[in-house]
């Protein structure tokens, strides 16, 4: 079947919430994907950080196939030993005591409002209950997490929307200070936000949160959707700050595309979960615990974190060299393999252009290239792409100036 005949298939029987670009893709291995004409696309976007390990990574195949004929699922009434293991792996290599497995970002993220909510209630202070967030933030798209999620554009249309977040611009310590009130329980953030387009703490930002949660009696709460399971170097982002949170999330990366979150706290904290008080049906299921045991163990003791953290810096020093000769170019930013160029014009029309070049890369809040490749990423890939971005640049700064 060509590309054309399914892509037509799935317009017709697909809900339109993505503006799709045309390719049907079919095969992956390593950093590499094949579309249904047999062409070939270095993947600088992992399935937007998710599979960090790369595509048919042999190990995760080979243990889901092998846990597939003995268990999938069984309810989270019973034990299991793959869920058993993989909460003991993210308890050892983190600040947390206790983990919550869910199905993705959001519902790990809506646990963690909960837990935040349910903690207070239980301590005497039911009337705290506003959770401080921050401007160009993304938490998820259920209803809580979207009125936590501080980007007005993919709020439209779904008013009203639940209350009790209090949203301040990011970097700002002085604004989330003034937003504190006797009804706040807790500051949610993303240590370096992805769909915001790569932006990063400035130097003490997120040192001063912790001390003005210590302070105010606050839980801090770190969405590592998106920067945690090593897209920084570090297994969490956390780790390159001198501080830990009381909560933090991840989803993204944990199962390498299989569908899993997960919300990770500090004892005292998730104490106030009780039988009842949560659940989740498919969550931490023996299959995608599986898959999550393999990639923790591969970043963890295959050289991935190391590989990242130097060819994030070599990827982050071309960008730059780039940045040196292309005046749109405002700034490149990122750690590890979260990287973002931001342009002074329309990114799209550059992802457009290298992928017809044989490069997949992405594209946030219309003007910040951002760069979320597989963590196993080598140099070689990284000038091949950095000569396709060459190419594109070269032309586009020959355009007339008001394209810029």
């Amino acid at each position: 079947m060509t590309s054309d005949q399914t892509i037509k298939r799935a317009d017709r029987a697909i809900a339109a919430t993505y503006s799709r670009f045309p390719v049907v893709f079919i095969q992956g291995k390593g950093c590499t994907l094949t579309d249904a004409e047999g062409r070939t696309y270095t993947d600088f976007v992992a399935g937007i950080a998710v599979c960090n390990l790369g595509h048919a990574h042999e190990g995760i195949a080979k243990a889901v196939a092998e846990q597939a004929r003995r268990l999938v699922h069984v309810s989270n009434l019973y034990y299991t030993e793959p869920q058993t293991e993989l909460a003991e792996l993210l308890v050892e290599h983190s600040f947390a005591d206790r983990v919550f497995f869910c199905n993705s970002g959001a519902e790990a993220n809506e646990a963690a409002i909960k837990l935040a909510r349910k903690y207070f209630h239980d301590s005497g202070a039911p009337h705290r209950f506003r959770i401080i967030t921050m401007e160009d933030s993304f938490h998820g798209r259920t209803m809580v997490t979207l009125a936590a999620t501080g980007q007005v554009k993919i709020k439209k249309g779904f008013e009203p929307l639940p209350d009790g977040f209090d949203i301040v611009p990011f970097n700002d310590i002085e604004a989330v200070r003034n937003a504190v009130s006797g009804e706040t329980c807790a500051v949610m953030l993303e240590p370096i936000q992805g769909e915001g387009g790569v932006k990063c703490p400035v130097q003490g930002y997120l040192e001063g949160l912790r001390e003005l949660c210590d302070r105010e009696g606050l839980l801090l709460i770190f969405d590592e959707v998106q920067t945690g399971m090593g897209r920084t170097g570090k297994l969490f982002a956390y780790e390159r700050f001198a501080l830990t949170p009381d909560i933090m999330t991840l989803a993204k990366a944990l199962a390498n595309g299989l569908p899993m979150g997960a919300m990770l706290a500090k004892e005292d904290v998730a104490k106030a979960f009780t039988p009842g008080a949560h659940a989740s049906t498919f969550g931490g299921t023996p299959l995608v615990a599986t898959a999550a045991i393999e990639v923790a163990k591969a970043l963890l003791n295959e050289g991935v974190l190391e590989n990242c953290q130097r060819v994030g810096q070599y990827f982050k020093n071309q960008l730059l060299s780039l940045k040196a000769r292309y005046a749109f170019i405002r700034e490149v930013r990122g750690e590890g393999l979260l990287i973002g160029v931001d342009l002074t014009c329309d990114g799209m029309p550059v992802v457009k252009s290298c992928m017809e070049r044989g490069f997949l890369i992405n594209c946030a809040q219309g003007h910040v290239l951002r760069f979320i490749p597989p963590l196993i990423i080598q140099e070689k890939d990284i000038d091949a792409l950095i000569a396709c971005l060459d190419s594109v640049f070269q032309r586009l700064s020959d355009q007339p100036k008001e394209q810029e």
